[in-house]
């Protein structure tokens, strides 16, 4: 089997590559900018130059983990909308037989009811332009007409954790701080559903590998709401930090409009035979030791 990585050198492609690369009979092609990359790959290029490369590639499987979390709105319309519209048309003229699986973001959903887990089937109403570019994405690959599902992922935490997110920051300002001090934050009131960046890997190589069409969209969380202030005392126990956090601000403009994300993760565990398999200390404790210097004491 021959599978296209897309985004390999981000949080969860990084992942994803590995837990592939483990995967007898699997054949992984790394696809993106760097010259190091098996397949040139640049999301932002027309269909035509894309279905020129996957011509080549040839692949069975392409798994886009390719995203970008923040800048402009033309940015993350570029990267997270128009680059899964193009990649699926370049698909359909170069291997229209492929699977396709490709990464959401539960950011497409928007609020949601605190208290109920939130299924596939909920209406859509993002409220960022991240959010709103996603779903454009998540459209675009399910109206292809291709062989393909997007995993719909919660809130990714795990050893590599990018500063973009609070467990990833949080960590950096608490290795600064030492074993003292203060360490500001936001708002940590919100509830959300962390799930660890190795779990949705495995999703990610299920998704690709299972036999049979799969359902459009699968949610990929823990199917549990933790309060971002545990998660967050939970990082300094960890750590061994003695100091304080100083709560100051709101925090994320997400935090006081979406209070409370869970994934009804039902429908993965059916169609993939997934579910998370990592604790949320798993996570904080590997987010903290990869965090360490190199050579540093972790």
């Amino acid at each position: 089997m021959r599978i296209l990585l897309l985004g390999s050198t981000g949080f969860l492609g990084g992942h994803t590559a590995e837990q592939l690369r483990a995967l007898p009979g699997v054949r992984l092609l790394v696809g993106g900018r760097s010259a190091a990359a098996d397949v040139p790959f640049d999301l932002t290029a027309g269909p035509g130059l894309l279905a020129e490369a996957l011509h080549a590639a040839s692949p069975s499987v392409v798994v886009n983990c390719a995203g970008a979390v923040a800048g402009s709105a033309v940015h993350l319309t570029d990267i997270n909308a128009r680059g899964p519209a193009a990649l699926c048309e370049a698909l359909r003229d170069a291997a229209p037989g492929a699977r396709l699986v490709h990464l959401g973001s539960a950011a497409e959903y928007g609020p949601t009811a605190p208290g109920s887990p939130v299924a596939e089937s909920a209406a859509t109403r993002p409220l960022s332009p991240y959010g709103a570019t996603k779903l454009a994405g998540t459209v675009a690959v399910n109206s292809s007409g291709l062989d393909a599902v997007v995993l719909r992922v919660f809130n990714p935490v795990g050893p590599g954790a990018p500063a973009a997110g609070l467990p990833g920051r949080l960590a950096g300002e608490l290795r600064r701080a030492g074993d003292e001090g203060a360490v500001q934050v936001g708002d940590l009131s919100a509830h959300r559903d962390f799930v660890d960046a190795r779990d949705v890997a495995d999703a990610a190589v299920r998704a690709a590998t299972a036999a049979g069409p799969l359902p459009p969209v699968l949610n990929i969380g823990s199917g549990r709401a933790t309060a971002v202030r545990e998660l967050a005392d939970s990082l300094v126990r960890v750590a061994g930090f003695r100091g304080r956090l100083e709560q100051t601000g709101d925090g994320s403009a997400r935090s006081p409009a979406v209070s409370w994300q869970c994934a009804d993760i039902a429908a993965a565990r059916a169609a993939l035979d997934w579910r998370p398999e990592r604790t949320l200390d798993d996570s904080l404790t590997a987010l903290w030791e990869s965090s360490a210097p190199a050579g540093a004491a972790r």
